[in-house]
């Protein structure tokens, strides 16, 4: 991800390349070539691209990171009020709860279609193997917030006897 360092360098540039294309802009009505309304038009978009590269390296783009969160994959997502993520089985409450909070902080955005209770709603889920050749998904909690501002309120629900069904690690087994 482009970091807002990177935006204000680009913007930079662009700004850079903008006063070279009006010099050249000059020299062009001075001596009168066929170009020269070319580089007017040149000129203009330079400036429009460098201005938006600032408005861009303004800060526009928050992620937030929660620590203790792991990698999820976004397995589905209607654009709107409703949204599941897939974890690793050898996950404990903790890092669940974290991992929650992390997809209920990525995933919102002001251009979701708010419909019903203007919530959306992300539920984690991974797969079980309870007997050879057999796969079962089991949801592990879900996480809700508001659609309508971005709040820090989320309403994070696990759900502990499906947390308690998930495979000991090996780890885990020789501790005990």
């Amino acid at each position: 991800m482009i970091t807002t360092a990177q935006f204000i360098q680009a913007a930079g540039w662009a700004g850079i390349a903008t006063l070279a294309f009006a010099a050249l802009a000059i020299i062009a009505f001075i001596f009168k070539w066929g170009i020269r309304f070319r580089l007017v038009g040149v000129t203009g978009f330079t400036g429009v691209l460098s201005g938006g590269l600032f408005a861009l390296g303004l800060g526009l783009f928050t992620h937030t990171t929660v620590p203790g969160a792991v990698r999820y994959s976004l397995i589905y997502d209607n654009g709107a009020t409703l949204a599941a993520i897939a974890l690793p089985p050898q996950i404990t409450e903790s890092q669940l709860e974290a991992t929650l909070r992390q997809a209920g902080a990525d995933l919102f955005s002001y251009g979701r279609l708010g419909s019903g209770d203007g919530k959306l709603t992300i539920r984690a889920r991974t797969i079980i193997h309870p007997e050879a050749g057999v796969s079962q998904p089991l949801y592990l909690g879900e996480v809700t917030r508001s659609l309508a501002n971005q709040d820090k309120q989320l309403t994070v629900e696990i759900y502990r006897d499906n947390l308690a069904r998930l495979p000991k690690s090996t780890t885990e087994q020789e501790n005990s």
